[in-house]
Protein backbone atom coordinates (compact mmCIF):
# COMPACT_ATOMS: atom_id res chain seq x y z
CA UNK A 1 0.00 0.00 0.00
CA UNK A 2 1.35 3.22 -0.88
CA UNK A 3 2.03 5.63 1.69
CA UNK A 4 0.01 8.51 2.65
CA UNK A 5 1.72 11.87 1.56
CA UNK A 6 3.48 14.11 4.39
CA UNK A 7 2.71 17.41 5.85
CA UNK A 8 4.62 20.08 4.85
CA UNK A 9 3.34 22.54 7.50
CA UNK A 10 4.52 25.86 5.62
CA UNK A 11 4.96 29.65 7.75
CA UNK A 12 6.15 32.93 7.15
CA UNK A 13 8.38 32.69 10.55
CA UNK A 14 9.79 35.44 12.87
CA UNK A 15 12.09 36.95 14.76
CA UNK A 16 12.66 34.85 18.69
CA UNK A 17 14.68 37.42 20.41
CA UNK A 18 16.66 41.12 19.70
CA UNK A 19 19.43 39.66 17.91
CA UNK A 20 17.57 38.38 15.24
CA UNK A 21 14.68 41.23 13.90
CA UNK A 22 17.67 42.53 11.37
CA UNK A 23 18.67 39.50 9.37
CA UNK A 24 15.01 38.43 9.50
CA UNK A 25 14.06 41.82 8.16
CA UNK A 26 16.81 41.57 5.46
CA UNK A 27 15.69 38.29 4.54
CA UNK A 28 11.83 39.32 3.65
CA UNK A 29 13.15 42.38 2.12
CA UNK A 30 16.01 41.11 0.10
CA UNK A 31 16.16 41.75 -3.61
CA UNK A 32 13.44 44.66 -2.87
CA UNK A 33 15.72 47.61 -2.49
CA UNK A 34 14.33 48.62 1.14
CA UNK A 35 16.34 51.73 3.01
CA UNK A 36 18.25 50.93 6.06
CA UNK A 37 16.52 53.31 7.72
CA UNK A 38 13.02 52.07 6.71
CA UNK A 39 14.29 48.46 7.72
CA UNK A 40 15.45 49.82 10.72
CA UNK A 41 11.63 51.52 11.34
CA UNK A 42 10.65 47.99 11.22
CA UNK A 43 12.74 46.95 13.47
CA UNK A 44 11.46 49.09 15.79
CA UNK A 45 8.27 47.99 15.86
CA UNK A 46 9.71 44.68 16.83
CA UNK A 47 11.61 46.21 19.86
CA UNK A 48 7.67 48.28 20.90
CA UNK A 49 6.34 44.04 21.23
CA UNK A 50 9.42 42.26 23.11
CA UNK A 51 11.99 42.46 20.94
CA UNK A 52 10.55 38.82 19.15
CA UNK A 53 7.27 37.60 17.19
CA UNK A 54 5.42 35.11 18.65
CA UNK A 55 4.46 33.23 15.85
CA UNK A 56 7.38 30.19 15.71
CA UNK A 57 5.77 29.28 19.21
CA UNK A 58 2.43 29.41 17.64
CA UNK A 59 3.34 27.58 14.28
CA UNK A 60 4.92 24.67 16.70
CA UNK A 61 2.17 24.49 18.66
CA UNK A 62 -0.31 24.16 15.61
CA UNK A 63 2.14 21.87 14.35
CA UNK A 64 2.22 19.40 17.24
CA UNK A 65 -1.94 20.20 17.63
CA UNK A 66 -2.26 19.28 14.03
CA UNK A 67 0.08 15.89 14.91
CA UNK A 68 -2.08 15.01 17.64
CA UNK A 69 -5.59 15.55 15.57
CA UNK A 70 -4.42 13.18 12.80
CA UNK A 71 -3.23 10.47 15.25
CA UNK A 72 -6.15 10.19 16.74
CA UNK A 73 -8.17 9.97 13.36
CA UNK A 74 -5.68 6.92 13.13
CA UNK A 75 -3.23 8.56 10.69
CA UNK A 76 -0.13 8.37 11.87
CA UNK A 77 1.15 10.60 9.07
CA UNK A 78 4.62 13.00 9.77
CA UNK A 79 4.07 16.70 10.17
CA UNK A 80 7.43 18.94 9.07
CA UNK A 81 7.49 22.66 10.15
CA UNK A 82 8.90 25.01 7.49
CA UNK A 83 9.45 28.54 7.28
CA UNK A 84 9.79 30.88 4.76
CA UNK A 85 12.01 33.32 6.65
CA UNK A 86 13.13 31.52 9.99
CA UNK A 87 14.48 28.49 11.09
CA UNK A 88 13.51 25.49 10.11
CA UNK A 89 13.45 27.05 6.64
CA UNK A 90 11.71 25.04 3.89
CA UNK A 91 14.78 23.65 2.55
CA UNK A 92 15.83 22.10 5.89
CA UNK A 93 12.06 20.55 6.19
CA UNK A 94 12.27 18.67 2.82
CA UNK A 95 16.06 17.84 3.79
CA UNK A 96 14.62 15.78 6.71
CA UNK A 97 11.85 14.64 4.57
CA UNK A 98 14.67 13.24 2.66
CA UNK A 99 16.53 11.66 5.28
CA UNK A 100 13.54 10.08 6.66
CA UNK A 101 12.65 8.35 3.09
CA UNK A 102 9.53 10.64 2.18
CA UNK A 103 8.96 10.94 -1.02
CA UNK A 104 6.10 13.43 -1.24
CA UNK A 105 4.22 15.85 1.05
CA UNK A 106 0.61 17.56 0.76
CA UNK A 107 1.70 21.63 1.96
CA UNK A 108 -0.81 24.03 4.04
CA UNK A 109 0.23 27.24 4.77
CA UNK A 110 -0.29 29.58 7.53
CA UNK A 111 -2.24 32.05 4.55
CA UNK A 112 -5.95 31.81 4.67
CA UNK A 113 -6.28 34.37 1.76
CA UNK A 114 -4.88 34.12 -1.26
CA UNK A 115 -2.79 36.44 -3.58
CA UNK A 116 0.76 36.62 -4.91
CA UNK A 117 2.11 37.76 -2.12
CA UNK A 118 0.73 34.80 0.12
CA UNK A 119 0.09 31.62 -1.97
CA UNK A 120 2.00 31.86 -4.62
CA UNK A 121 5.14 33.19 -3.10
CA UNK A 122 4.63 30.15 -0.55
CA UNK A 123 4.36 28.32 -3.43
CA UNK A 124 8.05 29.44 -5.25
CA UNK A 125 9.89 28.90 -1.50
CA UNK A 126 8.93 25.31 -1.74
CA UNK A 127 10.00 25.13 -5.84
CA UNK A 128 13.12 26.96 -4.47
CA UNK A 129 13.86 24.63 -1.48
CA UNK A 130 13.79 21.66 -3.57
CA UNK A 131 16.22 22.54 -6.32
CA UNK A 132 18.15 23.54 -3.48
CA UNK A 133 17.59 19.98 -2.07
CA UNK A 134 18.24 18.41 -5.37
CA UNK A 135 17.88 14.46 -5.96
CA UNK A 136 15.72 13.17 -3.68
CA UNK A 137 13.73 16.22 -2.90
CA UNK A 138 9.95 14.98 -1.89
CA UNK A 139 7.06 16.24 -4.45
CA UNK A 140 4.87 18.67 -2.69
CA UNK A 141 1.70 19.18 -3.73
CA UNK A 142 -0.83 21.93 -1.68
CA UNK A 143 -4.12 21.82 -0.22
CA UNK A 144 -7.38 23.57 -1.99
CA UNK A 145 -8.93 26.69 -0.82
CA UNK A 146 -9.88 26.89 2.68
CA UNK A 147 -10.36 30.59 3.45
CA UNK A 148 -14.51 30.11 4.36
CA UNK A 149 -14.08 25.94 5.99
CA UNK A 150 -16.63 25.77 8.30
CA UNK A 151 -14.83 24.95 10.76
CA UNK A 152 -12.23 28.17 10.55
CA UNK A 153 -15.06 30.14 10.64
CA UNK A 154 -16.15 28.62 13.48
CA UNK A 155 -12.91 29.29 14.87
CA UNK A 156 -12.84 32.73 14.61
CA UNK A 157 -16.03 33.22 16.02
CA UNK A 158 -15.53 31.22 19.29
CA UNK A 159 -12.62 33.93 19.43
CA UNK A 160 -15.10 36.58 19.33
CA UNK A 161 -17.01 34.92 21.85
CA UNK A 162 -14.31 34.38 23.87
CA UNK A 163 -13.52 37.89 23.99
CA UNK A 164 -16.82 38.98 24.87
CA UNK A 165 -16.74 41.93 21.76
CA UNK A 166 -19.80 44.20 22.32
CA UNK A 167 -22.59 43.20 20.13
CA UNK A 168 -23.73 46.77 20.01
CA UNK A 169 -20.38 48.52 18.95
CA UNK A 170 -18.93 49.02 15.46
CA UNK A 171 -17.39 45.37 14.28
CA UNK A 172 -14.02 45.51 12.02
CA UNK A 173 -12.39 43.04 10.35
CA UNK A 174 -9.04 43.48 9.83
CA UNK A 175 -6.42 41.50 7.39
CA UNK A 176 -2.89 42.54 5.64
CA UNK A 177 -2.99 45.33 2.62
CA UNK A 178 -1.49 44.30 -0.36
CA UNK A 179 -0.99 46.45 -3.79
CA UNK A 180 -4.48 47.10 -5.52
CA UNK A 181 -2.38 46.03 -8.96
CA UNK A 182 -2.39 42.43 -6.72
CA UNK A 183 -5.37 42.87 -5.33
CA UNK A 184 -6.73 42.95 -9.30
CA UNK A 185 -4.91 39.56 -9.89
CA UNK A 186 -6.77 37.22 -7.52
CA UNK A 187 -9.76 36.88 -5.40
CA UNK A 188 -8.06 38.36 -2.13
CA UNK A 189 -10.69 40.80 -1.38
CA UNK A 190 -13.83 38.57 -2.20
CA UNK A 191 -12.41 35.84 -0.08
CA UNK A 192 -11.78 38.27 2.78
CA UNK A 193 -15.29 39.87 2.87
CA UNK A 194 -16.96 36.23 2.24
CA UNK A 195 -15.64 34.62 5.13
CA UNK A 196 -16.36 38.07 7.45
CA UNK A 197 -19.72 37.91 6.38
CA UNK A 198 -20.10 34.35 7.30
CA UNK A 199 -18.43 34.99 10.50
CA UNK A 200 -20.39 38.08 11.24
CA UNK A 201 -23.77 36.09 10.07
CA UNK A 202 -22.46 33.05 12.80
CA UNK A 203 -22.75 36.03 15.12
CA UNK A 204 -25.74 37.80 14.31
CA UNK A 205 -24.20 41.04 13.08
CA UNK A 206 -25.76 42.03 10.21
CA UNK A 207 -23.34 45.32 9.54
CA UNK A 208 -19.57 44.91 9.57
CA UNK A 209 -16.25 46.99 8.11
CA UNK A 210 -13.45 45.29 6.45
CA UNK A 211 -10.11 47.31 6.95
CA UNK A 212 -6.56 46.59 6.60
CA UNK A 213 -3.17 47.12 7.96
CA UNK A 214 0.81 47.31 7.60
CA UNK A 215 0.57 48.84 4.18
CA UNK A 216 3.77 49.56 2.92
CA UNK A 217 5.47 50.47 -0.48
CA UNK A 218 5.77 53.79 -1.78
CA UNK A 219 3.37 56.34 -0.46
CA UNK A 220 2.27 57.35 -4.51
CA UNK A 221 1.50 53.55 -4.63
CA UNK A 222 -2.19 52.27 -4.09
CA UNK A 223 -3.28 49.79 -1.91
CA UNK A 224 -5.89 48.25 -0.07
CA UNK A 225 -7.73 50.84 1.62
CA UNK A 226 -9.33 52.17 4.38
CA UNK A 227 -6.79 52.14 7.24
CA UNK A 228 -7.65 50.80 10.02
CA UNK A 229 -7.11 53.55 11.99
CA UNK A 230 -9.27 55.78 9.49
CA UNK A 231 -11.81 53.99 10.02
CA UNK A 232 -11.62 53.78 13.63
CA UNK A 233 -11.35 57.70 13.50
CA UNK A 234 -14.47 57.81 11.29
CA UNK A 235 -16.54 55.50 13.79
CA UNK A 236 -15.52 57.85 16.91
CA UNK A 237 -16.84 60.67 14.26
CA UNK A 238 -20.28 59.19 13.97
CA UNK A 239 -20.54 58.56 17.48
CA UNK A 240 -18.89 55.32 18.48
CA UNK A 241 -17.26 54.59 21.71
CA UNK A 242 -16.73 51.29 21.80
CA UNK A 243 -15.15 49.20 18.77
CA UNK A 244 -14.32 45.42 17.84
CA UNK A 245 -11.46 44.41 15.93
CA UNK A 246 -11.41 40.51 14.53
CA UNK A 247 -7.72 39.86 12.89
CA UNK A 248 -9.09 37.47 10.32
CA UNK A 249 -6.52 37.94 7.94
CA UNK A 250 -3.66 36.51 10.15
CA UNK A 251 -4.20 33.12 11.80
CA UNK A 252 -0.99 33.85 14.32
CA UNK A 253 -0.12 36.64 16.09
CA UNK A 254 2.57 38.48 14.27
CA UNK A 255 3.77 42.14 14.29
CA UNK A 256 0.65 42.89 12.12
CA UNK A 257 -1.77 42.57 15.41
CA UNK A 258 0.36 43.15 18.36
CA UNK A 259 2.16 46.63 16.87
CA UNK A 260 -0.51 47.68 13.67
CA UNK A 261 -3.20 46.30 16.13
CA UNK A 262 -2.36 46.42 19.78
CA UNK A 263 -0.20 49.50 19.26
CA UNK A 264 -1.16 52.10 16.48
CA UNK A 265 -4.44 51.01 16.18
CA UNK A 266 -4.83 51.20 20.45
CA UNK A 267 -3.77 54.60 19.84
CA UNK A 268 -5.24 56.09 17.06
CA UNK A 269 -8.73 54.70 19.15
CA UNK A 270 -7.06 56.57 22.53
CA UNK A 271 -6.99 59.66 20.75
CA UNK A 272 -10.51 59.43 19.56
CA UNK A 273 -11.75 58.36 22.71
CA UNK A 274 -12.81 54.87 21.74
CA UNK A 275 -12.63 51.78 23.71
CA UNK A 276 -10.77 49.13 21.62
CA UNK A 277 -11.31 45.35 21.93
CA UNK A 278 -9.71 42.94 19.92
CA UNK A 279 -10.32 39.39 19.02
CA UNK A 280 -7.47 37.00 19.79
CA UNK A 281 -6.70 35.16 16.39
CA UNK A 282 -7.59 31.42 15.90
CA UNK A 283 -3.56 29.96 16.77
CA UNK A 284 -4.03 26.58 17.95
CA UNK A 285 -7.60 26.94 18.65
CA UNK A 286 -8.93 23.18 18.41
CA UNK A 287 -11.91 23.99 15.83
CA UNK A 288 -8.69 25.23 13.62
CA UNK A 289 -6.59 22.49 14.14
CA UNK A 290 -9.69 20.42 13.09
CA UNK A 291 -9.99 22.16 10.03
CA UNK A 292 -5.94 21.76 8.99
CA UNK A 293 -6.74 18.04 9.54
CA UNK A 294 -9.67 17.44 7.27
CA UNK A 295 -7.89 19.78 4.85
CA UNK A 296 -5.11 17.81 4.66
CA UNK A 297 -6.56 14.69 4.68
CA UNK A 298 -8.81 15.32 0.91
CA UNK A 299 -5.20 16.09 -0.15
CA UNK A 300 -4.25 18.55 -2.97
CA UNK A 301 -7.73 18.87 -5.19
CA UNK A 302 -8.13 17.72 -8.65
CA UNK A 303 -7.84 20.79 -10.00
CA UNK A 304 -3.97 20.87 -8.57
CA UNK A 305 -3.31 24.83 -10.08
CA UNK A 306 -6.02 26.18 -8.11
CA UNK A 307 -4.08 25.02 -5.18
CA UNK A 308 -1.04 27.36 -6.38
CA UNK A 309 -2.73 30.01 -8.33
CA UNK A 310 -5.09 32.74 -6.60
CA UNK A 311 -6.07 34.04 -10.17
CA UNK A 312 -9.34 31.31 -9.23
CA UNK A 313 -10.89 30.42 -5.75
CA UNK A 314 -13.36 28.08 -5.06
CA UNK A 315 -16.41 29.21 -2.35
CA UNK A 316 -17.33 26.21 -0.04
CA UNK A 317 -20.61 26.38 -2.29
CA UNK A 318 -18.76 25.30 -5.61
CA UNK A 319 -18.62 28.25 -7.12
CA UNK A 320 -15.48 29.06 -9.28
CA UNK A 321 -14.54 32.09 -9.33
CA UNK A 322 -11.29 34.34 -11.52
CA UNK A 323 -9.99 37.42 -11.12
CA UNK A 324 -10.67 40.72 -11.96
CA UNK A 325 -7.62 41.18 -13.84
CA UNK A 326 -4.76 44.02 -13.09
CA UNK A 327 -6.30 46.64 -15.85
CA UNK A 328 -9.61 45.99 -14.77
CA UNK A 329 -11.81 49.19 -14.43
CA UNK A 330 -12.86 47.73 -10.72
CA UNK A 331 -12.21 49.50 -7.33
CA UNK A 332 -12.00 47.51 -3.92
CA UNK A 333 -12.05 50.83 -1.87
CA UNK A 334 -13.73 53.91 -3.51
CA UNK A 335 -15.61 52.29 -5.97
CA UNK A 336 -17.74 55.62 -6.61
CA UNK A 337 -14.58 57.44 -7.31
CA UNK A 338 -14.38 57.95 -10.76
CA UNK A 339 -10.36 58.29 -10.62
CA UNK A 340 -9.22 56.11 -7.76
CA UNK A 341 -6.14 55.75 -6.58
CA UNK A 342 -5.69 52.11 -8.12
CA UNK A 343 -6.73 53.74 -11.71
CA UNK A 344 -4.29 56.44 -11.78
CA UNK A 345 -0.93 56.15 -13.58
Amino acid sequence: MTAKPAVLFLSFGGPEGPDEIMPFLERVTRGRGIPRARLEGVAEHYRRIGGRSPINAITRRQADALRAALKAAGDERPVYVGQRHAAPFVADALRRMRGDGVKSAVAFCTAAFRCEASLERYAQAVAAARAEVGDGAPEVGFVGPWFDHPFFMDAVAARVREKGLPADAPWVFTAHSIPCAMAKKSLYVEELRAAAGLVAGKLGKNEWTLAFTSRSGGPRDAWLEPDVREVIAAKASAGARELALIPIGFVADHVEVLYDLDVEAAAAAAEAGVRLVRAETVGDHPLFVRMIAEVVRAGTPADAALAVDSSATRFRDGRVAKAAGEDAPVCYCRPGDPAPPCRRR
